[in-house]
């Protein structure tokens, strides 16, 4: 009866999810039931469980989840405020004599944004409700205007400092600095691919991705004037708190906390922080925080549980014995994930899947870093990826009518196939994480370590 006690308790877990239940009391209540179980059955004793409170008690005193409110707080601010409209209006001005040069602009502030928030929905839906209204004015194929925002949106999953790259930092055990070096690199050659698909198309299809027309161009001072005033600032304070945890020169809580003070001195300086945009960017990162927290409490039960019942050690024989050893075990990991971020958001992937991977995947010798970085892109593809990619949904939500749902699928697909070239190419030349990872000696947060 043991031996099928795990494969019970991680199938219970899904069922309840995909009934409709919160994922986070999904797992706690999973984990209650399962722990009566074994202890009626004698695989584990009640005073195993007194581990629960301490585990609690370390989520709550570890800085580096201290993280993801100040950096969705920046976001949010940043969003409230319109500052990232007038970025997205302010580049887009910036390339419109170019071909495609409002769909470069997108690309462009996705990463940006991505840069400054961290959070795929946010992003998707500030590009959507401004960047798409102008493309299609001015005659962008459908397909491409939706590609590039669903695709653009998505780069807050891998550009740091990201959400999702705090959480699989904490998850994998190791410095959300060094995570953040290493994903550096393939977030910057993403954004890039991106670019050189839409100047491709431009230049092979011109009517495809049209300039702007010359009378709604902005040219000379006024561009100059506007670029200077709007589009320097947010930048400024990007390359500081990102420059600050590449070069080591603070941990990203730190950096989170100087990215929420100048987020709103950009406020006031503009003359757009008041009590209303103050309380609504507060309440979106205290819902999005307590979210984390709440799985992040599941999840420690339902791993503890798991453990005990004899999950972790069922797990690890199973992968480490699969054919092909390593380039095995990448596979199974990689779609396991990809097919998962169809139907659950990454946080609870992070919370559920990567304790069960993580025991292997040492094993293997597999360095962390680099498995993580593989990890959060993956993540992001299965965003992009019909029919139930959550950045489609996004989209969907804020599209004009004439936009349907099956030109949002179409225009995807393209930069699904990108985004497999990018897994590809890092799985391949795993230089392109270690490298900058490794380089130097970077602040260690907490009880993270790096696999040296």
């Amino acid at each position: 009866m043991i031996e099928w006690l795990p494969i019970l308790m991680v199938s219970s877990v899904f069922g309840l999810i995909f009934l409709g239940y919160p994922v986070a009391f999904s797992l706690g209540g999973a984990s209650l039931v399962f722990m009566f179980i074994g202890v009626s059955i004698d695989a584990f004793d009640w005073p195993l469980m007194t581990n629960f409170s301490a585990r609690v008690y370390n989520i709550e005193k570890n800085q580096i989840l201290l993280a993801i409110p100040f950096f969705i707080f920046m976001g949010t601010m940043l969003q409230k405020s319109k500052l990232a409209e007038d970025l997205l209006t302010t580049i887009g001005a910036l390339f419109g004599s170019m071909r495609g040069g409002v769909a470069l602009a997108v690309v462009f502030v996705g990463a940006l944004l991505a840069a400054a928030t961290g959070v795929v929905g946010a992003s998707v839906v500030a590009m959507g409700l401004i960047s798409m209204p102008v493309m299609l004015r001015y005659n962008y194929s459908k397909e491409l205007a939706c590609g590039v925002i669903c695709a653009s949106g998505t780069l807050g999953q891998i550009i740091p400092p990201s959400v999702v790259l705090i959480v699989l930092a904490d998850q994998l055990g190791v410095s959300a600095s060094d995570l953040f070096q290493g994903a550096f690199l393939p977030g910057v050659m993403l954004a890039g691919l991106y670019a050189l698909y839409v100047g491709c198309i431009a230049f092979l299809k011109p009517n495809a991705a049209p300039a702007l027309p010359v009378e709604v161009r902005q040219t000379g001072g006024k561009l100059l004037e506007k670029v200077i005033w709007v589009l320097i600032p947010p930048l400024f304070l990007i390359v500081v708190v990102l420059g600050s945890i590449l070069f080591g020169l603070a941990t990203p809580t730190e950096a989170g906390a100087l990215g929420a003070v100048g987020s709103m001195a950009l406020a006031k300086a503009n003359r757009r922080l008041d009590l209303s945009t103050l309380q609504e960017s507060l309440d979106d990162a205290v819902k999005l925080t307590s979210m984390v927290l709440f799985l992040l409490i599941g999840s420690t039960a339902f791993v503890l549980v798991f453990k005990e019942i004899g999950g972790e050690d069922w797990i690890r024989q199973f992968l480490s014995t699969l054919p092909g050893g390593v380039i095995g075990f990448l596979l199974v990991a990689n779609l396991t994930i990809f097919v998962l971020g169809f139907f659950i958001d990454f946080f609870e992937i992070a919370f559920i899947l990567l304790p069960l991977l993580l025991p292997a995947a040492q094993l293997l010798g597999i360095d962390l870093i680099w498995f993580g970085v593989i990890l959060g892109l993956n993540l992001q593809t299965s965003f992009l990826t019909p029919p139930f990619g959550f950045s489609l949904f996004y989209l969907r939500g804020v599209a004009p009518e004439e936009v349907k749902t099956s030109t949002i699928y179409r225009g995807v697909l393209p930069f699904i196939g990108i985004q497999v070239f990018a897994i590809t190419v890092v799985c391949l030349f795993p230089e392109l994480v270690t490298w900058l990872a490794y380089y130097g000696d970077p602040i260690v947060e907490g009880s993270s370590t790096s696999p040296r």
